[in-house]
């Protein structure tokens, strides 16, 4: 029951997204839209209350449970980062909006990867924080080495974001030569006055 309701919970997260977003620019309702999208957290307190409530019941914490923990952290790491970027990318396609930035480089780029890495983080100490509560409300009545596996996982997801993050300041991405905007301009030939080209 668990694995489906995060299931249920993954697709609820992309039918209120687009609904939220189709109302906001389509429909031309952006009260309701907002309203709409508001109700993204619910879905993960609907899911923590569940799996709280299955390990009270006596279920034996498993890999069901950390991935619940997981995919809430995410979804507080992530989640209204994925809302707004969709919702600036909706608001330039059909409602005249601004585009969106495109690719960054440099130094630039580095600190994109860096804030994105922070939000990993942030969903790491999430998950990590819901499995130790769980380890800590099974104590010896379980087997909870699951849900330290999950731990592990967690830990590991944000040493090697942390790891590709930094490869950006040491070896920064550097814009191609036809977009670079310093890169100098071929000075043509000149032409002097009276003469032909050859």
């Amino acid at each position: 029951m668990l694995v489906a309701l995060i299931v249920a919970c993954e697709v609820g997260f992309w039918v209120l997204l687009a609904a939220g977003l189709a109302l906001r620019y389509l429909a031309k309702m952006p009260r309701l839209g907002a309203a709409v999208l508001l109700c993204e957290p619910l879905l993960e307190l609907v899911l923590l209350v569940v799996s709280t409530m299955d390990l009270k019941n006596g279920g034996e914490p498993s890999w069901k449970h950390g991935l619940a923990a997981l995919y809430i952290g995410y979804t507080v790491g992530f989640g209204h980062y994925t809302v707004k970027w969709l919702d600036r990318h909706a608001a330039h396609r059909f409602a005249g909006g601004p585009k969106p930035p495109g690719p960054k480089y440099g130094r630039e780029r580095a600190r994109h990867e860096a804030k994105l890495w922070l939000r990993t983080v942030a969903a790491g100490a999430v998950a990590l924080a819901l499995l130790e509560a769980a380890v800590l409300y099974v104590g010896d009545a379980g087997d909870t080495s699951s849900l330290r596996g999950w731990q592990f996982g967690a830990l590991r997801a944000v040493v090697i974001h942390g790891i590709v993050a930094a490869t950006y300041w040491i070896w920064p991405r550097k814009a191609p030569a036809a977009t670079a905007p310093d890169a100098p301009e071929a000075e043509a030939d000149p032409v002097l006055p009276g003469r032909r080209e050859a």
